[in-house]
């Protein structure tokens, strides 16, 4: 995770790498926010369609 709860981000800011079959997904930010919760955390296996990071 690159970042926390209550950092503030710019649109194109890397929020979290998401790792696939030994392929690495970068997620960024789609608009300017504020980060107000992050739902999953470093080494954990992931759901299809699982809430990752809120921002407002």
């Amino acid at each position: 995770m690159a970042a926390a709860p209550g950092q503030k981000v710019q649109a194109g800011e890397k929020l979290a790498v998401i790792e696939a079959m030994k392929m690495e997904n970068v997620l960024f930010a789609a608009q300017d926010g504020v980060v107000a919760e992050v739902f999953a955390a470093k080494g954990e296996s992931l759901a299809v369609d699982q809430q990752i990071i809120r921002l407002e």
